[in-house]
């Protein structure tokens, strides 16, 4: 499975910087546009999973991007930044069509929540396991129980929640910004490098933590995916 794919829409170069940046650490796939026509073009073709609109964008308005996406049936979730913040913009945009609204200048972390909270709205929950075993390792998520080798071992809720999601997903990547998301939820100030020193801790565990671990595989610039065909 790809990583979600964000098309951001601002034409001003430090804040279209700063927003990839941004998105890229938490594990999404990116596409830019800086002018409302070019976002059109990317929106009929590329298919992205969300879309940041900036709504004071040129050649067309990030407010006809919206309406223009809709009238020809494109359901994308849409979050729309703007620096007007006169309650009758924020109202034109949501009744075009957009899902939310974001006001410049905005909270960076906050506005990654309203990503994440937005695409876990679009995109159905995974049917979490009740239980998992490789190699030694024995976990029971419903009774919040983990033996290695026959040995009880300690494993925080959090860690419990990263390890059952990863199971859920196995063979496939579970990027930082999704496991944030469902582990820790929309409310969480948690980075995602919290998710790093989870994994880490996990891997100490688990006996997973050599330099090249077998089970719990780092894919560099995503997440993590759980392993369990090797023998």
């Amino acid at each position: 499975m790809r990583p979600n794919r964000v098309l951001v829409v601002e034409d001003d170069p430090a804040m279209l910087r700063g927003l990839t940046t941004a998105l890229r650490a938490e594990g999404y796939e990116l596409m830019t546009a800086e002018r409302g026509d070019e976002a059109l073009k990317q929106l009929r073709g590329r298919q992205p999973d969300l879309v940041l609109l900036d709504v004071m964008i040129p050649v067309v308005s990030g407010f006809e991007v919206c309406r223009t996406a809709r009238a020809e049936g494109i359901k994308v979730p849409i979050i729309m930044l703007t620096a007007r913040g006169l309650e009758t913009d924020r109202v034109s945009g949501l009744d075009l069509g957009a899902d939310d609204y974001v006001t410049k200048p905005f909270s960076l972390p906050e506005l990654l929540a309203r990503v994440r909270a937005l695409l876990r709205r679009t995109h159905p929950a995974d049917e979490l396991p009740g239980r998992l075993e490789f190699d030694d390792v024995a976990v029971d998520f419903e009774k919040y129980e983990c033996t290695r080798a026959g040995q009880h071992l300690q494993l925080s809720p959090k860690e419990y929640g990263v390890l059952r999601l990863l199971a859920a997903r196995h063979g496939e990547v579970v990027s930082r910004a999704e496991l944030l998301d469902r582990v820790w939820g929309y409310e969480s100030c948690s980075t995602t490098r919290t998710v790093d020193t989870h994994v880490a801790t996990l891997r100490a565990k688990l006996g997973d933590d050599s330099p090249h671990p077998r089970r719990l595989l780092t894919v560099h610039g995503v997440g993590y995916r759980l392993d369990l065909t090797k023998p």
